[in-house]
């Protein structure tokens, strides 16, 4: 078993790396965890790489599915982000992180979550647009506005999380270099801190307002509208049939946000109960990746024909 150094409280000594400890608790069982994470991330990369195959497939491709198809590449991302890292834990007992790998991490996992809920954000404005405007749809969402949509997003979360990263590379490591988690969170991070993190609170707390809550905020006004709509319309059909091309968008978007929700409030009791708010941590940023594509491709009629396009063409290959 490898050893790692452990920091003196001397004021004198600095941090050139942080310790992953894992999951606070349960660090000499752990390991057992390893497979079931395993073959969950392997699940996300498999499903994503099968979303992008069948939308690839596709002949006559609306702009929902461009969207989807982004969603799965910002999947891909987020679990590989971590889970590499956290299995060389569990497997290897590879503790050891630099500083600079952990600030990298944190920008990449608040990147790929923003960019997540800007794209659930961009899916909502296209369901809007079908369904409350449905005779200017094929004008306002073309092809042109899946990219400029797609842009703005890339640009706004590589923008607007960059000070989080750059103001926990500010701060003072001095004491002790033991991170109770499984990855390099920004509050887990700067709580090493010597000097004061007030800043980084606060630029938490912003970023958090104004890039979920206001995703949110749009998506739940472009739903309500959705839903006013729905309600005018006098055939029972036809209601039907626009709620259920919103199901699944709905059904990933509540259990996204419910899930950010729960992690926030399960870290007020972490001194309690430490395990909880880190495996959720770790849970939401592996599960949706896994979760998004199935529901998808079980609820959508498009990507099941697909589908069945491509385990045809697999089996003549064969």
């Amino acid at each position: 078993m490898p050893t790692y150094p452990r920091l003196s409280n001397s004021s004198e000594e600095h941090v050139s790396q942080f310790l992953l400890m894992g999951l606070p608790g349960i660090h000499s069982w752990q390991h057992w965890l390893s497979l079931p994470l395993a073959i969950i991330y392997l699940l996300a990369l498999a499903a994503n790489v099968f979303i992008l195959l069948a939308i690839y497939q596709m002949t006559t491709l609306q702009p929902m599915y461009h969207f989807l198809g982004i969603l799965a590449v910002t999947d891909m991302g987020l679990a590989t982000t971590i889970m590499p890292k956290i299995l060389a834990i569990f497997w290897f007992d590879n503790k050891s992180i630099s500083l600079p790998e952990c600030f990298v991490q944190i920008y990449a996992i608040h990147y790929f979550l923003g960019m997540e809920s800007g794209i659930f954000l961009c899916m909502a404005m296209d369901r809007y647009v079908a369904i409350c405007h449905p005779l200017r749809y094929p004008s306002v969402i073309t092809e042109s506005f899946v990219i400029k949509a797609t842009m703005f997003m890339v640009l706004r979360n590589g923008l607007l999380v960059i000070p989080v990263p750059v103001l926990a590379s500010q701060r003072n490591y001095c004491s002790r270099n033991e991170i109770e988690h499984c990855l390099c969170s920004n509050l887990g991070v700067t709580s090493l801190a010597c000097d004061d993190v007030s800043s980084n609170r606060i630029c938490q707390l912003i970023l958090a307002w104004v890039l979920m809550g206001g995703d949110l905020g749009m998506i739940v006004l472009s739903y309500t509208l959705i839903l006013r709509s729905v309600l005018r319309l006098n055939s029972k059909k036809a209601s039907a049939k626009a709620l259920s091309t919103c199901s699944s968008h709905l059904i990933l978007i509540l259990f996204f946000y419910t899930a950010i929700v729960v992690v926030s409030v399960t870290h007020l009791a972490e001194r309690k109960v430490p395990l909880i708010p880190v495996l959720l941590n770790v849970l939401h940023n592996i599960i949706p990746p896994a979760l998004n594509p199935m529901v998808y491709a079980f609820r959508t009629q498009d990507l099941r024909v697909s589908f069945s396009k491509l385990l045809r063409c697999s089996r003549k290959s064969k």
